[in-house]
Order: C-alpha cells, then sequence, then structure tokens
C-alpha cells in the first residue's frame, strides 16, 4: 500500500491566521431617552437648592415691609430652577463628553449612557438657560435695577463652568465655594434685593444657611463618586482631602443650619418648631458616618435636600407669620 504524503502544518501561520480573525461581539442596544430618563436627568431631587432660597429671600422681604411682590418672587423662582435644571444638563453634557461618567457608579446620565446625543443635552440645557434669561430680564423690567443683569449673568457663567469649559472649576475641587455662593447668599438676597431694593442681616443668614446646605448636597454626590472621579482625573473636594473628611465636611454643614436656628428661634417663636427637620439631618449625618455603598450616599443626598426644604419653607413661614 502507497504511502500518502503527509502534510506539514506551521505552526506560526496557524498562529497568524488566529490572531487575524478577531471575533467582534455584537455591540449592545442602547436604549433611546424617555420621558422619565430627561426628567431624572433635571435631578428633581436636588431642586430644592433652588427653591428655598427664594422662599426665604421673599419672607425677608415680607419681614421688611409686609408688602407682597408674589410677581417677582414668582419670576425670581423661575430664574432659580431654571439655572439649576439648565446646569444639571450643562454637567451631563460635559461629563459625558469627557468620558468622566464611564466611571459612574450612581444613577446613569443621558450622554454618558449614550441613550441622547450630546447635541441635544446641550440644546436642552441652554433652553433653560434662555428661559431663565428671560425671567431674570423680566424681573430686572419690573424692579428697575438693570446692574443686576450682570449678576444673572454670572450666575449663568457658575451653572456652566462647574464642569463645562477647558478648566472647570469643579474639576479643581472649588464645587462646594461656588454652590454655597451662588445657592447661598446670591439667591436670597437677589430675591429680596428685587422686591424691597434692600438687603437685611437676616437675609445674609439665611444665605448663610441655605449655601451650608447646599454643600452638604454636593458632597454627599461627590463622596458616592469619589473613586470613579479620582479615576477619572476629576479632583473634587472630597477627592482632595479624602473620605472621612469628606464624611465630617457633609455633617457640618447639615448640622451649623441649626445653630443659625438658635438666632431666628430667639426672635420669632414659630422658628423654635424648624428644630423638627433636626430628625432628617441626624439620621443622614449617620448614614454618611458609617455608609460604604453608593445607595447610602445617594439616600443621604436625597435627605440632605429635603432637610433643606422643610428647614427653608418652615423658617420663612415662621418669619411671615
Amino acid at each position: 500500500m502507497a504511502k500518502g504524503k503527509q502534510q506539514r502544518i506551521d505552526p506560526r501561520r496557524v498562529a497568524k491566521a488566529a490572531c487575524s480573525s478577531k471575533v467582534v461581539p455584537p455591540k449592545a442596544k442602547v436604549k433611546k431617552a424617555t420621558a422619565g430618563d430627561w426628567i431624572a436627568g433635571a435631578r428633581i431631587r436636588t431642586l430644592p437648592v433652588s427653591i428655598a432660597p427664594v422662599a426665604m429671600g421673599t419672607a425677608a422681604a415680607m419681614l421688611l415691609t409686609g408688602e407682597n411682590h408674589w410677581v417677582r418672587a414668582l419670576l425670581c423662582l423661575v430664574v432659580a430652577v431654571s439655572i439649576q435644571i439648565g446646569a444639571n444638563y450643562a454637567n451631563d453634557y460635559s461629563d459625558g463628553i469627557r468620558g468622566t461618567d464611564q466611571h459612574r457608579v450612581g444613577p446613569s446620565r443621558l450622554t454618558g449612557s449614550g441613550a441622547a446625543k450630546p447635541k441635544t443635552v446641550l440644546t436642552v440645557a441652554l433652553v433653560f438657560f434662555g428661559i431663565a434669561a428671560l425671567a431674570g430680564v423680566a424681573v430686572v423690567v419690573l424692579s428697575g435695577q438693570w446692574w443686576l443683569l450682570l449678576v444673572g449673568a454670572a450666575c449663568i457663567a457658575a451653572a456652566w463652568f462647574y464642569v463645562g469649559g477647558k478648566r472647570p472649576y469643579g474639576y479643581a475641587g472649588l464645587g462646594e465655594l461656588f454652590a454655597f455662593i451662588f445657592f447661598g447668599p446670591v439667591p436670597v438676597l437677589g430675591t429680596m434685593y428685587v422686591q424691597v431694593g434692600t438687603v437685611t442681616i437676616e437675609a445674609v443668614i439665611l444665605g448663610v444657611a441655605n449655601g451650608l446646605f447646599t454643600c452638604a448636597v454636593l458632597i454627599a454626590n461627590n463622596i458616592r463618586d469619589i473613586e470613579q472621579d479620582r479615576l477619572a482625573g476629576k479632583r473634587t473636594l472630597s477627592v482632595k482631602i479624602g473620605m472621612t473628611a469628606s464624611r465630617v465636611l457633609y455633617c457640618l454643614f447639615m448640622l451649623l443650619p441649626f445653630v443659625i436656628l438658635v438666632f431666628f428661634a430667639l426672635l420669632f417663636p414659630l422658628a423654635v418648631y424648624v428644630f423638627f427637620a433636626l430628625l432628617i439631618a441626624i439620621p443622614a449625618c449617620i448614614i454618611v458616618a458609617t455608609g460604604k455603598t453608593p445607595g447610602e450616599f445617594l439616600l443621604a443626598l436625597k435627605l440632605a435636600s429635603v432637610t433643606l426644604l422643610v428647614y427653608g419653607l418652615g423658617l420663612s413661614a415662621a418669619l411671615v407669620f
């Protein structure tokens, strides 16, 4: 029987063929953003940081003159809420195109998840900034304080450059400082000023309290993302000072407004009831002091917002009634 020729197999050729044949995994289909996703993108749970200062500023104005300027107050509310929602969408857009949200562990973002086109998210942000600008112009016309246009422009600029632009201040650990200023004294004093043409020490103190709570909301958010932000090169204050110091800072931001509340409780009898907000604030502090999971810190963020809303509306009512 004739012996057939054996075919030699070159192992190098086999390896080369294996490397050249790439196995491409099927591309995951990204679900398009729904109405619920867009509402979530507005971050409704954080809106008390813009609602409370308008209530406080209006209460301070009514305390001084006893007059009601509801149209101006409502316009101020539109300005504050629109700027915040615009900032939230702008942050979604800027973090998304930078790739920061690839490391995110919290709720998914519109841009980072691919559920919405970056241009669409940016357009929505600009629409809300436009609404804020129109309402701001109306307030300026009614009050006659044209220089406040510069304040409004500064507020919108601060909202954009938090994570937008080439050198966002939120990536340099300055987020809490700007949040304190533009969600604390600025909206409280601005709301009062457009209604009565002046500001009082009560309004200044109210602005400080609101700013402290706002910083607590931001700290809770940054604690949750501390490791992911470090990987993404986002140097928030929490990344810079570490987890332990961030926990302490959150508790201070949550409790110092109640020290301020003592001042108002001595002057306005109904203000003492606002101390019931501690029933929300103290559990929030315990959660942050002991928390280990993103879900716990997200809950602390929500509790900080609720505490601010109860504190702000309750103290405003105490001043007026």
